[in-house]
C-alpha cells in the first residue's frame, strides 16, 4: 500500500469515526439523570452533594481514554472556538438558549457541547472530502478538498445558530397570537396571571409553552411571578414575546387590565404577521421571475432572431 493510499484510508477512518460520534451521541449513563432526585436523600443522611459524580458525568470524565486525550481535545476546541468567533461563553450560551439547541444538556455544558460537535462536523467534512480527493485526484486534490471541507465546516458552525434562532423566532411569532388570546380569555373569566399561564401550559404545546413552563417552574421554586416573567423577557429570542412578558409582569405587580393589553398585543402581532407574509410573497414572486428571465428569455430571442439572417441575405 502506497503512502497516498495509506493517508486516504486514515482520513476515511477519521471521517467515519467522526460521523459515528456526531450521529450517534455518546453513551449517557443513568447516574447523572438520577442524581438530582438523590440530592434530598443525601442531605438527610448528612452527606454532601455528589459533586465528583456530577463532574464525572461530563464527556471529560474519569475514563482512561478521556484522561489521555482530554487535554488534546481541549486545545483543539479552544482553537476552534477562536476560529469560528462565536463570542464569549456568556454570549454564546444566550444565543444557544435563543436557538433552542441541546435542550437536554445542562446550561453550563451547552457551550462546550456546541463547540465539540461543531469541531467534530468540521473534521468529518475535512476527512471525507480529503479521502474523496486522494482517491480521484492525488495528494494535491486531497489538500484542496480537505481545506474546502474544513472551511465548509467552519461556515456551517457559524450559520447554524443564526438559522436556529431565526426559525425559533418565527415559531414564537406564529404561536403568540393564539396564546395571547387564550390567556386573555382566561383572565376575563376571573383567573389570575399564574392560573392563566398554567391553563395555557396544560392546554397547549410548542416553543412558547416551553418558556411558560419554565416560568412556572421558577415561580414554584420560590421566585416571584413578576421576577420570573422579567427574567423570561430578558432571555427570550422574540421581541414580541418580550413585550408579552413585560405586560404580564406589570399586571402582576400593579393589577392592570391585562385582557385589553393582551388583545392589543395580539392585534399588533397579527398586523405585523400580515405584513411579513406580504413581504415574503413579494420576494417569492421576484424569485419566480429569475428562472423565466434566465431560461426562457434567451430561447425567445433565438426564435425571434432566427429569421433575421434569411431576411437580410435572402434564402
Amino acid at each position: 500500500m502506497s503512502q497516498v493510499e495509506l493517508t486516504g484510508a486514515l482520513l476515511g477512518g477519521i471521517a467515519v469515526a467522526a460521523l459515528v460520534w456526531v450521529v450517534l451521541d455518546p453513551y449517557r449513563r443513568l447516574a447523572p439523570r438520577l442524581r438530582p432526585y438523590a440530592a434530598v436523600a443525601r442531605s438527610r443522611l448528612s452527606r454532601s452533594y455528589d459533586v465528583g459524580g456530577q463532574a464525572a458525568a461530563s464527556w471529560s470524565g474519569e475514563t482512561t481514554m478521556r484522561r489521555l486525550f482530554g487535554p488534546i481535545v481541549d486545545a483543539m476546541v479552544a482553537w476552534f472556538a477562536q476560529l469560528i468567533g462565536a463570542g464569549n461563553d456568556e454570549q454564546l450560551a444566550l444565543r444557544l438558549r435563543h436557538a433552542g439547541l441541546y435542550p437536554g444538556i445542562p446550561i453550563d455544558q451547552r457551550v462546550r457541547e456546541y463547540r465539540v460537535r461543531s469541531l467534530a462536523r468540521s473534521l468529518l467534512l475535512t476527512g471525507g472530502l480529503a479521502a474523496f480527493g486522494v482517491t480521484f485526484g492525488g495528494p494535491r486534490a486531497m489538500l484542496l478538498m480537505g481545506g474546502l471541507g474544513f472551511a465548509l465546516g467552519v461556515a456551517l458552525a457559524r450559520s447554524r445558530v443564526d438559522s436556529a434562532i431565526k426559525m425559533r423566532r418565527e415559531r414564537l411569532r406564529g404561536e403568540l397570537y393564539t396564546f395571547n388570546q387564550l390567556i386573555a380569555m382566561r383572565i376575563r373569566v376571573g383567573g389570575g396571571v399564574v392560573d392563566a399561564l398554567r391553563h395555557a401550559v396544560d392546554r397547549g404545546n410548542g416553543v412558547f409553552v416551553d418558556e411558560l413552563d419554565e416560568i412556572l417552574r421558577l415561580q414554584a421554586s420560590g421566585v416571584t411571578m413578576a421576577e420570573a416573567l422579567r427574567r423570561a423577557a430578558s432571555m427570550t429570542a422574540e421581541p414580541e414575546a418580550q413585550r408579552t412578558y413585560n405586560v404580564l409582569a406589570t399586571a402582576q405587580d400593579r393589577g392592570a387590565d391585562l385582557g385589553d393589553a393582551l388583545l392589543d398585543l395580539s392585534t399588533d402581532l397579527r398586523s405585523q404577521r400580515r405584513e411579513d407574509l406580504k413581504r415574503q410573497a413579494a420576494q417569492r414572486r421576484l424569485w419566480l421571475i429569475i428562472p423565466i428571465v434566465i431560461i426562457l428569455a434567451p430561447v425567445l430571442l433565438l426564435f425571434i432572431g432566427a429569421p433575421v439572417p434569411s431576411l437580410i441575405f435572402g434564402s
